[in-house]
């Protein structure tokens, strides 16, 4: 059995925090679930045992154990492995958000993980325990607005939001609201710099080129449709998400997972699960 609560942010949060999720998994197959990259930097705190996680997918990446953990933006999925059960809550949040509440780019954290509370110092911990403590979602997430707001008032003194260049947050923008399928020249073009530039700004603060973060962009949007609880045949996925055509989604699905969409189908224990 597996359930997930998703929960809106304060207002005052939603320029940095996308969304919160608490998920309890239980009675599963133990396995490897897939943790896809997306437009998001994701942190999660376990409420019940750590997590255990790689930062890659059958490619003898090292599994590292964590009681809240967060990454930066992704070019590849993470696993995580467990025992069938699970029980935590995921935040994603936005790149400025990265400013706001890490006091840091999203770059830095670009194709890591690290410890929650090795961001956020005693505000993480505080977080993970209080969370723990908590005994509804409701409750939860409440603790997670008044923490996270906490965190962004400490660095409202700085200049770590401000300093995000306009033309970068409008690039990222525009290629989300694309789903990735946008020319990155023309972006460019649109906001007066040139394709390099744009490049350049763009990887400095996202540790992603717009070229590939668009890649990324294009295959969320996929794994959204492969995830939908009405299956729709990986021909139509493809024609959807804007692949030229099947074997194009099957090179980046094999890319960005280890796997190739139909073994990928077969093995993701969460699948059909919701």
């Amino acid at each position: 059995m597996a359930t997930g609560i998703g929960a809106r942010p304060a207002p005052a949060l939603r320029r940095y925090v996308d969304s919160y999720v608490g998920f309890d998994l239980r009675g599963l197959a133990a396995g490897v679930h897939c943790g896809p990259p997306s437009r998001v930097l994701t942190a999660v705190i376990s409420l019940s045992d750590p997590l255990e996680v790689a930062a890659g997918v059958g490619d003898g990446s090292p599994v590292t154990r964590f009681g809240s953990v967060a990454g930066g933006l992704m070019g590849r999925s993470v696993a995580i492995h467990h025992d069938g059960r699970q029980q935590g809550v995921k935040v994603a949040l936005t790149p400025l958000g990265a400013r706001a509440i890490y006091g840091m780019p999203a770059a830095v954290l670009a194709h890591r993980l690290v410890p929650l509370d090795e961001l956020l110092g005693a505000l993480g911990v505080e977080l993970a325990d209080r969370l723990r403590a908590a005994s509804t979602w409701a409750a939860r997430f409440t603790v997670l607005d008044e923490l996270l707001l906490r965190a962004v008032g400490r660095g409202a003194g700085s200049d770590h939001v401000r300093r995000m260049r306009p033309e970068v947050a409008e690039a990222w923008r525009r290629l989300v609201a694309a789903r990735g399928c946008v020319q990155v020249g023309a972006v460019a073009a649109e906001l007066g710099w040139s394709r390099r530039h744009l490049t350049e700004r763009f990887r400095g603060e996202m540790g992603l080129s717009p070229k590939v973060f668009a890649r990324v962009l294009r295959f969320e949007h996929a794994h959204d449709l492969a995830t939908a609880r009405d299956r729709l045949p990986w021909p139509d996925v493809a024609a959807i998400s804007g692949y030229a055509d099947q074997a194009h989604l099957v090179r980046d699905w094999s890319e960005f997972t280890g796997r190739t969409p139909t073994a990928w189908r077969h093995s993701e224990v969460l699948l059909g699960t919701g």
